[in-house]
C-alpha cells in the first residue's frame, strides 16, 4: 500500500471514531500498532471462524468486484469482513457473529505490521466495503466446497 493510499485508509478508518484526530494521534503513537473503533457508524463487521472465512475471501476475490476490508485474528481463527452499516443487524445466518452499533473492534494501522489482528484485505480508503449479497453466497460457495472435501 502506498503512503497515499496508507493516508486515505487511515482517514477512513478513524471517520468512525467520535474523534478522528485524537484517535489518530493515539493509533499513530500506539506501539502495538491497533486501535479500537466503533462498528455500526460506518461500518459493521461480519465474523466468521477461519476455517469457513478464508474459503468465503477467495470465492469474493475470483469476482468482479473487489471486498472490502477483511480483518484475520492472530491465529487465523476468526475472519472479520466489512459491510455496510444496519447489516449485522439483519443477517441471519448460523455461526456469523455480527458487529453493529455499540460492539468495538479491534483494528491494525494499515500498513504496519502488529503480532496480532491483520488485514487480508486493506481498506482501499475509498470506503469499498463487501456486498452482503456477495458474502452470502461466497459463503454458501465455501461450505459446499467443504461438504464435497475440495
Amino acid at each position: 500500500m502506498t503512503a497515499t493510499g496508507t493516508n486515505a485508509a487511515v482517514d477512513w478508518l478513524v471517520s468512525a471514531a467520535p474523534d478522528p484526530d485524537a484517535c489518530r494521534r493515539a493509533w499513530e503513537r500506539n506501539p502495538l500498532g491497533v486501535t479500537l473503533l466503533e462498528a455500526g457508524r460506518c461500518w459493521d463487521v461480519l465474523i466468521v471462524g477461519g476455517a469457513l472465512g478464508r474459503p468465503a475471501l477467495e470465492v469474493l476475490a475470483r469476482g468482479r468486484d473487489r471486498p472490502g476490508p477483511v480483518l484475520s485474528d492472530f491465529r487465523d481463527a476468526r475472519t472479520g469482513f466489512f459491510v455496510p452499516p444496519g447489516t449485522a443487524a439483519r443477517w441471519l445466518g448460523t455461526g456469523v457473529r455480527g458487529a453493529g452499533p455499540g460492539t468495538w473492534i479491534v483494528v491494525p494501522y494499515p500498513g504496519r505490521a502488529t503480532g496480532g489482528v491483520r488485514w487480508l484485505v486493506p481498506p482501499d480508503g475509498a470506503g469499498t466495503l463487501t456486498d452482503p449479497a456477495a458474502l452470502e453466497g461466497a459463503l454458501h460457495a465455501a461450505v459446499a466446497a467443504r461438504a464435497r472435501g475440495a
